[in-house]
């Protein structure tokens, strides 16, 4: 069966996204705010789910359709044929959103989408009572300017969740933006790239892991896994090819921060994720840090200096990142921070600058190129 899929993304990711999906060979892509639309069948949900380093999770776009009463609501939502999709024992959680719309009570729109989906399936079914104990199917209604989108998520737990990462720093990094960072960055995976500040280890593990096509999902589980209209085999499939593709690339990545117990932490999520052996760690605190390395990458996510008192000290940093990019032309840095100043401190305008989203915190990847 073919659907209409949607790898939805942190806002600013679109591009990133679209690319990996044209990477692993589908066309006839569709970019909103948020979101990539492209085609697949059960094969290819399967193979975004797995494969897809920077998308949030993979929707099946059920269907659309103006709604500004509930009623309007009601028919449209009846009108798919959940029953088609849905088992007779499939529990069905519905969410929602609202923006810009009549219908703006999220917990009615909700329970009316429940009553629409569940006389949908008693069509279908031939019966009034359903047990919902069986595989769960996610729904969510979104609506945005009176266009009601429904939609059955096959992700689950986010995509973000590759398995590896047990602890994390008080702020981790998402590794979807983490992979981003380097997606968009122009290291090749040859040369020798750097995380000053590298916490729990994120952008360096999600660096090792793109440089030796190890697929992010390929150690974790998905919801629509537990799906009877999904083969099993086709997991399977998709899983012993992914191991087939690793690469055992000779690459160097070190990675340095003053706390020891996060280097702690990042060893370990290094050594779940298989990448341990490509990866140093260092305690070092950055005041200290120094750089002879010729042609070297830097990506990095310092401290936002956030908290009383850590500004002047978050200067420094910043300053420093900018006398090492003057002291070796030839470094590439790529730093992600939320300091509206940066380029300042930093001393030197970005070749580039990219607006992105940690969490809700707006921030922005300044990318310095070499000389």
């Amino acid at each position: 069966m073919f659907y209409d899929l949607i790898a939805t993304t942190a806002f600013g990711l679109e591009s990133v996204t679209a690319k990996e999906l044209k990477t692993l060979g589908y066309e006839d892509l569709k970019l909103e705010n948020g979101k990539v639309h492209f085609q697949g069948d059960e094969l290819d949900i399967s193979i975004a789910n797995i494969h897809l380093r920077t998308a949030e999770r993979v929707l099946i776009k059920m269907g659309e359709f103006t709604a500004t009463t509930f009623e309007e609501l009601f028919q449209g939502t009846k009108n798919i044929e959940w029953g088609d999709f849905i088992p007779e024992d499939g529990k069905m959680h519905v969410i929602g959103k609202s923006v810009k719309s009549t219908l703006f009570s999220v917990p009615d729109c909700q329970s009316i989408v429940k009553r629409a989906v569940i006389k949908a399936m008693e069509q279908k079914y031939n019966r009034e009572v359903f047990s919902e104990d069986g595989p769960v199917y996610k729904i969510e209604i979104s609506l945005l300017k009176d266009v009601a989108t429904l939609t059955i998520d096959t992700s689950g737990v986010g995509l973000h969740k590759r398995g590896y990462r047990e602890r994390a720093g008080e702020a981790p990094l998402k590794e979807t933006l983490a992979a981003s960072m380097v997606l968009l960055s122009r290291w090749s995976g040859m040369e020798t790239l750097i995380d000053p500040f590298c916490g729990s280890g994120t952008i360096l593990i999600e660096a090792a892991m793109i440089a030796r096509d190890i697929a992010p999902g390929i150690k974790r589980e998905f919801v629509s896994e537990t799906w009877p209209n999904i083969p099993k085999e086709l997991w399977t499939q998709v899983r012993d090819g992914a191991k087939k593709s690793i690469k055992n690339k000779d690459i160097k990545l070190l990675g340095y921060d003053i706390d020891g117990r996060l280097l702690a932490t990042a060893r370990e999520n290094a050594k779940l994720a298989g990448v341990l052996e490509n990866i140093d760690f260092h305690r070092q605190d950055f005041k200290e840090f120094s750089l002879n390395r010729d042609y070297s990458f830097i990506i990095t996510n310092p401290p936002y200096g956030e908290r009383i008192g850590e500004l002047e000290e978050i200067k420094i940093l910043y300053k420093k990142l900018g006398e090492l990019k003057k002291k070796i032309p030839s470094l590439e840095i790529e730093v992600l921070t939320s300091y509206e100043d940066f380029q300042r401190e930093f001393g030197e305008k970005a070749n580039k600058n990219r607006k992105l989203y940690n969490g809700r915190i707006k921030c922005y990847l300044y990318q310095y190129h070499r000389n």
